[in-house]
């Protein structure tokens, strides 16, 4: 069965640059060939993501529009050609395929049962491969624009550590984007805004998050308006990890 996307804003989005290189810089350091991203949308991360020594790439996207979109960029050769992808969700997989690295990029808040979904998720990822969500954080900043895209829910860092799948240890969880907090704040309480705009968009990644990078990390990464965990699959029993 495949699914259509509600939201619109994934083009927006796109044109952030600047976020997509810093959520870059602490994932890339986590991803092994191959690659399984779930939920790929239009492919945006993948040229910031991506490494010449990666083989397979795969983008898992069940809305049909967005897949033939991703298609049509490889074509183009506008993603790498290493790229390739599957019009579906996890259940589309073949039980042996194994993967590196499983990404959830601003993806596992539009899924109803999330726990369900990382611990199929991890029946994909080889042993020692990474599994990294990036996602929307604190339930209090729930808006109209989290309500228009699909998402069921945000994060906050406890809630996000809770979902360890099984036979996977957390390596990381970091909070992101302290100044963005601050924009999320305002549109939930005061412009209530269905969806942000280009201007919107372009200041939020041109001015905020370059603030953000210097603040995130004088804070420790204890504060944000996204947050993202890291497990490593192991072989045993899982174990704690790290949560910075």
């Amino acid at each position: 069965m495949t699914l259509c996307y509600p939201g619109g804003e994934l083009e927006l989005f796109a044109a952030a640059t600047n976020w997509k290189r810093y959520v870059a810089t602490l994932v890339a350091p986590y991803v092994a060939s191959p690659v399984l991203e779930v939920g790929a949308g239009i492919g945006a991360h993948v040229p910031f993501l991506f490494k010449p020594v990666i083989e397979d790439w795969c983008c898992l996207e069940p809305d049909r529009r967005l897949a033939s979109h991703i298609a049509d960029r490889i074509a183009h050769r506008e993603l790498p050609a290493a790229c390739r992808v599957v019009n579906g969700t996890l259940d589309h997989l073949d039980a042996s395929d194994l993967f590196g690295t499983v990404l959830y990029l601003d993806v596992l808040e539009h899924i109803d049962d999330d726990r369900a979904e990382l611990a199929r998720a991890t029946t994909h990822l080889a042993d020692g491969g990474s599994l990294i969500v990036l996602a929307p954080a604190h339930q209090f900043l729930f808006s109209e624009f989290d309500r228009a895209i699909g998402h069921y829910r945000r994060y906050g860092a406890e809630a996000l550590r809770s979902l360890a799948p099984p036979q996977c240890r957390l390596v990381c969880c970091r909070m992101l984007d302290a100044a963005g907090f601050f924009l999320s704040l305002g549109n939930r309480v005061l412009l209530r805004s269905a969806s942000p705009s280009p201007q919107q968009i372009a200041f939020w990644d041109k001015a905020v998050v370059p603030l953000s990078r210097v603040l995130d990390r004088c804070l420790g990464y204890r504060f944000g308006k996204s947050v993202l965990a890291v497990w490593t699959k192991t072989s045993g029993p899982a174990t704690g990890g790290s949560t910075q």
